[in-house]
């Protein structure tokens, strides 16, 4: 972090002179009084300037995109990293791109779901409030939503025609609501979670067989 010094005759005018070099408002400026300064005698004799040190520092975009920089460069894959900061919404979009994108997908998103976790870890360390990190790369998140509503329904139309429930393979809370919400609505069918992360899943079954359950 780069640190400067700026004076005045008084401290709010050391402060509108960093604002004005800078280029920033007085609310984004981080500062410690070195000396509140002194007019003096007469406002002649022993005048002292007031000092200030203002400390630059990167902001959460800019710190972010070097952390991801030197992840993606330890794990030796060629990652371009898009961040998108909504602030008023907290949330933090980014997206990736490069040729090996696959590898940082992983098996059913596992390797992508751990990375957004490291990450979010990173950006909420010394936030007063949670920010939301949505990693993604090549449209999967949204790929991967479509896949799971297709298999919802094929499996509810299977619970239909056999009547007997089916287990799905463990998924993570996020994969399990795309289930649930694709068929919240269906006549027939309904599901549940069941077992202990990580291995928790949905189960599809038939509406009478749950309330036969009550």
């Amino acid at each position: 972090m780069e640190v400067l010094e700026f004076k005045g005759k008084t401290v709010d005018d050391a402060i509108t002179a960093a604002t004005v070099e800078l280029g920033i408002t007085s609310d984004k400026l981080s500062y410690d009084v070195v000396d509140e300064g002194s007019s003096g005698f007469l406002g002649i004799f022993n005048v002292k300037p007031a000092i200030i040190k203002v400390t630059l520092g990167t902001d959460l975009v800019e710190r972010t995109q070097e952390f991801c920089d030197e992840l993606f460069a330890a794990m030796h894959v060629e990652t371009k990293v898009d961040i998108d900061f909504k602030e008023e919404e907290n949330v933090m979009n980014i997206d990736l791109s490069g040729p090996d994108m696959g590898i940082l997908i992983g098996k059913r998103g596992q390797t992508l779901d751990a990375l957004q976790y490291l990450i979010s870890l990173f950006v909420n360390k010394e936030g007063d409030s949670y920010i939301r990190v949505k990693l993604d790369t090549e449209n999967y998140r949204e790929r991967r939503k479509v896949t799971l509503e297709k298999l919802a329904k094929k499996i509810a139309y299977t619970v239909k025609r056999s009547r007997k429930p089916v287990s799905l393979e463990p998924m993570n809370p996020y994969e399990r609501r795309v289930i649930h919400s694709a068929l919240q609505n269906d006549r027939y069918v309904c599901t549940k979670s069941e077992g202990e992360e990580p291995y928790r899943k949905v189960v599809i079954m038939l509406k009478k067989d749950k309330d036969k359950d009550k």
